[in-house]
């Protein structure tokens, strides 16, 4: 991705090139396994004259137990919450347009520390793009509301790729301007289309 001024036409990555732990659809359904799997039949016989009848299950102590562990949350689980939302200029995503990029996520997920963090770092295709402020809206809110509490949120523009850096970062993790900026109509109007695109 190149962040200089003068390319009108950014950088486009191919979206079966993107790196990612999601499966990708295929384009054709395994019909041979489907049925295989409903041709045996199912045993219905119980010893009780009840249908509803179920057999006592015994609750084990692990049951509980599951409930208490923490899934850990690594780079590349962010990105991909991250990665297809949508460019609002172009049709295509954030990934494929290389505005975010695993590299430049950082997670600091400990269980034993009080909260977790998530750093992005996002790359806009050129240095003085107007909508960098909204781009990184758009991530903040995608993993405000992806993640579980325990994690706080850090979305930055990469150093040295935007002429207005520091007022873009000023901005994306000021509370109160970003309270602000979600309660205002047109702006969620954007947000909302960027994130339809999200998987």
């Amino acid at each position: 991705m190149s962040a200089d001024p003068l390319n009108a036409n950014p950088t486009i990555l191919s979206a079966s090139d993107l790196p990612t732990r999601r499966r990708r659809p295929s384009s054709h359904t395994n019909i041979g396994a489907f049925s295989a799997v409903f041709s045996k039949g199912i045993n219905v016989s119980s010893p009780s004259s009840d249908p509803f009848a179920t057999s006592p299950i015994s609750l084990s102590d692990s049951d509980s137990e599951d409930d208490a562990i923490i899934d850990r949350i690594d780079e590349q689980e962010i990105y991909d919450l991250i990665s297809s939302i949508s460019d609002p200029e172009h049709p295509l995503s954030l990934g494929e347009l290389a505005v975010v990029n695993l590299p430049d996520i950082d997670v600091r997920d400990a269980p034993t520390a009080p909260f977790s963090t998530v750093l992005v770092q996002i790359t806009p295709t050129i240095t003085h793009c107007s909508l960098a402020t909204v781009i990184g809206l758009g991530v903040r809110v995608r993993l405000e509301q992806a993640l579980p509490p325990r994690f706080r949120v850090d979305v930055r523009i990469k150093e040295g790729t935007h002429s207005t850096a520091d007022q873009v970062n000023k901005q994306l993790n000021d509370k109160e301007r970003v309270a602000a900026a979600l309660e205002n109509g047109t702006l969620m109007g954007v947000l909302n289309k960027m994130l339809e695109t999200c998987r």
